[in-house]
């Protein structure tokens, strides 16, 4: 799997965790102390993210980093 498909693949699986819980993209952002819009990219898979903010996902979105990884 090319790394584009892997940064899409990833912000599904954030979406649909972060929906699963009931929190806006903004707020998802604000709690994990990214930049405003930073979420939405991350859920269309625009950028690769560092571990360190997939690990502060994980733990907002309160999962396990494997269950938000393709």
């Amino acid at each position: 799997m090319d790394t584009k498909k892997l940064a899409i693949e990833f912000g599904r699986k954030v979406r649909n965790k972060r929906k699963s819980l009931g929190i806006t993209q903004e707020n998802l952002s604000l709690l994990c102390k990214f930049d405003r819009t930073y979420g939405g990219i991350i859920e269309r898979g625009e950028v690769n993210i560092t571990l360190e903010k997939v690990y502060r996902l994980a733990a907002i979105l309160e999962c396990d980093v494997k269950d938000l990884l393709p």
